[in-house]
């Protein structure tokens, strides 16, 4: 396939329905055609891996294009060039989000990313750094504990980022920590009790959302169970 055929199947799947309620969860859509995230994920395991298609679709700056661009590269062929050169192009948080769990979680290097970029100005590679996080305790199953251990620091540091997109993902990646096993359970609960204790409106909302959810007794029991 070639980057114009896909522009051309993307362009076939748009709705003006899916464009608004694009609009309606805050995605910029000035260069958005509407296309559902379902059907984006059919489109590209019809096209399969191909990392340079992946690098023309991106430079075409479409939403959805990007979007597939994310899950067709192909992991080992990404340098950290390229992948500095995408997350300063992030301008939403559906964007940065299909990125980090499609593609930029499986480098080599999206640990050091994941740090690097929650210390970063730009509010979207700095929600970059979080959803990495967040995403890399899902799935990263081979992780040891203290590699986690050592990003609670981070998270602190950055709680009192009031922005929202910012605060939300902070919240993420302390969550999906936390739930991750016991042990990070009791260390996540106590760095949500840090932060409370930090005082900032964003902190305050930080640790009172992940408190809730990682003392939950149905999440705590699953915790123990795993354990």
């Amino acid at each position: 396939m070639q980057s114009r055929d896909v522009l051309q199947a993307i362009d076939a799947l748009a709705s003006g329905h899916v464009l608004e309620s694009m609009k309606r969860f805050g995605i910029l859509t000035d260069n958005a055609r509407g296309v559902n995230t379902p059907a984006l994920k059919a489109l590209a395991r019809n096209i399969g891996r191909d990392h340079q298609l992946a690098q023309k679709l991106w430079a075409t700056g479409i939403f959805e294009a990007r979007a597939i661009a994310a899950m067709i590269d192909e992991p080992d062929e990404v340098t950290r060039r390229q992948v500095e050169a995408w997350a300063r192009d992030l301008n939403s948080w559906a964007i940065c989000d299909a990125c980090c769990c499609y593609l930029f979680r499986k480098t080599p290097f999206a640990w050091e990313k994941a740090a690097a970029w929650a210390g970063r100005k730009p509010e979207f590679v700095k929600r970059a750094g979080f959803a990495l996080m967040a995403y890399l305790a899902v799935h990263d199953k081979a992780a040891a504990d203290e590699q986690f251990v050592q990003l609670l620091p981070v998270i602190e540091r950055e709680s009192d980022d009031d922005r929202p997109f910012v605060r939300k993902a902070v919240n993420w990646a302390l969550r999906q920590i936390g739930k991750r096993n016991l042990r990070l359970h009791v260390l996540a609960t106590a760095a949500a009790e840090r932060i409370k204790a930090r005082g900032t409106r964003s902190a305050r909302w930080i640790a009172a959302d992940a408190l809730r959810e990682l003392r939950n007794p149905k999440v705590a029991a699953r915790i123990r169970a795993k354990a």
